[in-house]
């Protein structure tokens, strides 16, 4: 019997039977004993969500044996990966193919199919999440059958289980449609707030990857835009000393202090933000795209985000920040916003719409319940999508009206689990019994 518990502490489980099929017919074997023996059995990779949607209730799979690229075509890009795979493994291993992923997020500590289970995107007006990458898939339901699924067949779980939070099964491996490998310009600068609200239309157009992150108490964001290079341009990346100075020593070691600071004193945390904001420097490097996009981050946190049409996006930062300045609450983390272009997946926070994300973050040794749920309040006016990985209290009541699909999804998954062998407490709250 094993414990298990999430990066950030919010999740845990204890007395729980692991098991690790080194192969598809190993996992599909598995997958039938527990649900013919009418236990809870759910796939775990990281444990980088903040919710409860990995949570094991009795048996737990863990896909270790089922990590590596078992197919790459570089002529087509299309690429066959195993459900277990690291995105930091993945990225490397795509590299050695000359390959890459079109677009990612900021951090690589997921398993491939836990993150396009949760929606996990990046930035990018012309670009989806990581799901839109998926062409194929493998499904493991609880009959110990498998599905293969694309477009063409079986469309409608293919259109399901994309981003499905682990409710239909447990999917064994995923063909990613890759790009060439290439190069990004990434440019860094602190701009104020009030530009980049007034020209967020602009710079989310005019760049490949725009994001900003804003430091509450300030007037200061920071923006980040990461476009391709032309022919004949090559890498440049950060210099070892500055790279350490800004992504480990600043972003990691001295922010963990900061926070700790804010925990004692928490009304020098505007002063903070002020000190942190102006510490700032602006600097453009060129580095292969998945180095450019991926970042570490060692400070443990509490998040929130929220897909909200991108047209309003403007408006609820606005909003966000006066209920920031009014509540005289305390918020040392900064506000991160970033963009996606609309998709066809069903549970898929950018489906059917323009959407921009706006992500809420607080200090894990500082209480967030109020400042939460205040971004929720604000949010719900415009049909706002949490993030499936990320806090929330929506159910399926509310997320049946934010979601056209919702009851097509459902349908899918009495289909191929009737008797709910994948359910956990967190699927309960966002799909009902």
């Amino acid at each position: 019997m094993s414990t298990w518990r999430n990066w950030a502490g919010t999740e845990s489980a204890t007395g729980i039977e692991t098991l690790r099929p080194g192969s598809a017919d190993e996992l599909a074997a598995a997958v039938k004993s527990a649900a013919d023996e009418g236990k809870k059995l759910k796939a775990v990779g990281s444990g980088h969500s903040f919710t409860g949607c990995g949570v094991p209730q009795q048996v737990m799979v863990r896909l270790d044996g089922l990590s590596s690229i078992v197919h790459a075509d570089k002529e087509s890009g299309r690429v066959t990966v195993g459900a277990g795979t690291g995105l930091r493994k993945l990225n490397a291993g795509l590299a050695a193919f000359d390959l890459a992923m079109a677009n990612l997020g900021d951090i690589d500590k997921q398993t491939v199919s836990g993150a396009i289970s949760t929606g996990t995107h990046g930035t990018g007006a012309r670009l989806g999440g990581l799901a839109t990458q998926v062409v194929a898939l493998d499904l493991v339901t609880a009959d110990g059958s498998v599905l293969h699924c694309s477009a063409e067949e079986n469309p409608d779980v293919f259109a399901a289980a994309r981003v499905s939070v682990g409710a239909l099964g447990v999917i064994s491996s995923l063909t990613l449609q890759c790009v060439p490998a290439y190069l990004l310009r990434a440019q860094e600068m602190p701009l104020s707030l009030t530009d980049v609200l007034d020209g967020f239309d602009e710079l989310a157009n005019g760049n490949d990857h725009f994001e900003f992150y804003w430091f509450p108490h300030t007037e200061i964001a920071l923006t980040k835009r990461n476009n391709r290079v032309g022919p004949g341009v090559g890498a440049s990346p950060v210099g070892r000393v500055r790279g350490w100075i800004d992504d480990e020593l600043l972003s990691n070691k001295v922010f963990e202090l900061t926070n700790r600071l804010a925990v004692r004193r928490p009304g020098m945390v505007p002063r903070i933000n002020q000190l942190a904001s102006r510490a700032l420097s602006a600097r453009e490097y060129v580095d292969a795209s998945y180095k450019v996009f991926c970042s570490e981050r060692t400070v443990i946190f509490r998040e929130s985000e929220y897909a909200v049409p991108r047209e309003h996006v403007v408006d609820v930062i606005r909003r966000l920040r006066e209920w920031i300045d009014t509540s005289r609450s305390r918020i040392p983390f900064p506000i991160e916003v970033r963009v996606a272009a609309p998709d066809d997946i069903w549970l898929s926070t950018a489906s059917g719409r323009e959407t921009a994300y706006v992500a809420i973050h607080q200090y894990h040794r500082l209480p967030h319940d109020p400042y939460f749920r205040a971004f929720e309040n604000i949010v719900a006016d415009y049909d706002g999508r949490p993030h499936w990985g990320k806090l929330h209290t929506l159910t399926a009541d509310d997320l049946r009206t934010r979601y056209p699909r919702f009851d097509d999804f459902l349908a899918v998954r009495d289909r191929l689990d009737p008797q709910r062998t994948f359910e956990n407490t967190y699927t309960q709250q966002v799909f009902g019994d």
